[in-house]
């Protein structure tokens, strides 16, 4: 089984903690619909041999477009290329692109999963973030949402400046009252060139506390699993049945194609993207060439790749498989390396599964690169 992932390049206004490639000026939109769709047409031998599980609609924000516009990707992606029977298609949606009649018309296409941008239900949070939308209209959206769509996923962000641990739990609580069955939330990260960024080098905003984030973190992990969540990878929670097939996937190492400007594919060998400029990628599609480069992945990178995202899910690290696809000296290093984590109760072996313990979650990206081969080639 196989992924597509259809990044749409535009946002209303740019929110401040945001490093991913975007546009506010919608003046190009048409037009790149019409690229994107023409790279989905130019790329369906890649997946000649592949069933298509998965088509995700991410970016940016995908529920700028109009409901014609998403419907016309789906055909063309159903054109080009074998799909499965009941395949998952995600849009990632702001609340106040969340109408009821907006709702209704998304109802009524072949979308049947809504990831929905809330970060937080409280107003100073929003206005901190920047975000488009307002508390009452994040409540609102989700209120009517649930009444339309059965698999509906929200995001949170914890560790945000002058959020206390009282807020967070009522950001969480809000969220399972109005019946979410699956909640994806990060720890604010301060990225380089961002408006955040600029804050706090400038002392208008304070830097965000990781032992604060850490503490609400656990929070959000004690909460969830009372409430029959499953914590199965780091920043993601899902009732049973109701984990993203999408996003599995990418932990899981099967195929995707990335189409749009700055996505990215991987074959189970190659990881590619595309330019992250919008100009460029029109300019070269409309030329008939695929705006991306490409590289092959060593084996030390597979193995790296490999224990960073098993490390982050339920499924863990299996000692045969990475035996069986890497080699005995991979399997001796990372035994070897795991073990400091193993003492200090990060890291647990049970049925030759490697897996991050309650203790280790919130750290399993710095306990993956203690166990990371580097400079073996």
């Amino acid at each position: 089984m196989a992924g597509i992932y259809i990044h749409i390049p535009f946002c209303k206004q740019a929110c401040h903690y945001c490093d991913f490639h975007f546009s506010t000026s919608l003046k190009k939109k048409d037009e790149m619909v019409l690229a994107i769709a023409k790279e989905i047409a130019m790329r369906k031998n890649e997946f000649e041999n592949e069933t298509v599980e998965t088509i995700y609609f991410g970016g940016g924000t995908p529920s700028i477009l109009e409901i014609s516009d998403l419907k016309f990707l789906i055909d063309e992606v159903y054109k080009h290329y074998n799909i499965a029977e009941n395949p998952e298609i995600t849009i990632e949606a702001n609340p106040d692109d969340l109408s009821e009649e907006r709702i209704i018309e998304l109802s009524k296409t072949p979308i049947n999963r809504l990831s929905i941008g809330i970060q937080s239900f409280f107003e100073e949070d929003l206005q901190l973030m920047n975000r488009a939308h307002n508390s009452e209209e994040a409540k609102k959206c989700l209120e009517i949402a649930t009444q339309y769509f059965d698999n509906i996923s929200v995001d949170l962000i914890y560790g945000t400046p002058g959020m206390n641990n009282e807020r967070w739990l009522q950001n969480i609580q809000t969220a399972l009252n109005l019946n979410i069955p699956h909640i994806s939330s990060y720890a604010l990260t301060i990225e380089p060139k961002t408006a955040l960024h600029k804050f706090i080098k400038d002392g208008i905003i304070p830097q965000p506390d990781d032992a604060v984030a850490h503490e609400q973190f656990l929070i959000l992990v004690d909460t969830l699993e009372k409430s029959k969540f499953i914590h199965y990878e780091l920043s993601n929670f899902g009732k049973e049945n109701y984990f993203s097939r999408n996003n599995s996937a990418y932990w899981l190492g099967k195929k995707y194609i990335g189409i749009g400007p700055s996505a990215h594919s991987y074959d189970g060998k190659n990881r590619s993207w595309n330019v992250s400029n919008n100009a460029v990628y029109l300019k070269s599609i409309s030329e008939n060439q695929l705006a991306l480069e490409t590289e092959t992945l060593s084996e030390t990178d597979r193995y790296n790749e490999y224990v960073m995202t098993g490390l982050r899910t339920i499924w863990g690290v299996s000692l045969n498989k990475l035996e069986n696809e890497f080699g005995e000296k991979y399997l001796k290093y990372l035994i070897q390396n795991a073990q400091k984590h193993l003492d200090n109760g990060k890291l647990i072996l049970e049925n030759n599964i490697l897996r991050t313990t309650r203790k280790g979650k919130f750290f399993c990206d710095g306990i993956a690169s203690d166990l990371f081969w580097l400079n073996l080639e």
